[in-house]
């Protein structure tokens, strides 16, 4: 039996991974946790054989929470559950330790397949996920203070507000921007923010 621990803000989520996952012989859900310190908890409290790791969690990122349980249980086995397609969110999950990561939107198709394959210790990641981290594999990250600015620009800020909230000056702004534009192949600010949000720079 294939003992699972679901982690996801949304109830309506969770009742539907409960309902799969039920309609299977070889599978059992033993917890459900809505926050990331909740799922840490569970983790520690039942540990479990595969846990299903929402990205978005109302106290932590779930990058974060899977980085917890794996300094404490290296061996756990952790499949993503997203709305985002992105490659920079796909890469820190793997790079957490995650083992799988799946798309809500494909859930109803592939996640008991996801399951057993990860639970048989193979990967399992989405074909446009792969293409998509492939294809900026060579690009040069945003540095944290990059994303900071460009958060500040998604929000509608001035260069000038902008500076201020983060303790720098106007022209440093600037050169964070430049980089920024060059970084992402970007033409203006605004499509500066609609690439980093879609490769998962940018949590808005």
């Amino acid at each position: 039996m294939i003992r699972i621990l679901a982690v996801d803000d949304h109830p309506v989520l969770r009742g539907g991974l409960a309902a799969m996952i039920a309609a299977e012989n070889d599978m059992e859900l033993i917890a459900e946790a809505g926050t990331g310190r909740e799922a840490i908890d569970l983790y520690h409290c039942h540990r479990p054989d595969i846990t299903l790791m929402d990205l978005r969690l109302p106290d932590m990122h779930g990058v974060d929470a899977i980085i917890a349980i794996r300094e404490s249980y290296p061996n756990a086995r952790i499949i993503v559950l997203t709305t985002y397609l992105g490659d920079v969110q796909a890469t820190r999950a793997l790079k957490a330790g995650a083992q799988g990561y799946l798309m809500k939107a494909t859930l109803r198709n592939e996640l008991v397949d996801a399951i057993r394959a990860v639970h048989a210790g193979r990967r399992r990641l989405p074909t446009e996920v792969a293409s998509e981290i492939a294809e900026h594999s060579a690009d040069d990250l945003l540095t944290a203070r990059e994303v900071e600015v460009l958060q500040g620009v998604a929000h509608g800020y001035s260069n000038k507000v902008i500076a201020e909230r983060l303790r720098i000056s106007g022209d440093t702004v600037k050169t964070h921007m430049r980089n920024i534009l060059e970084k992402l192949a970007a033409s203006d600010r605004t499509h500066a923010v609609m690439i980093a949000l879609k490769r998962g720079f940018l949590n808005i």
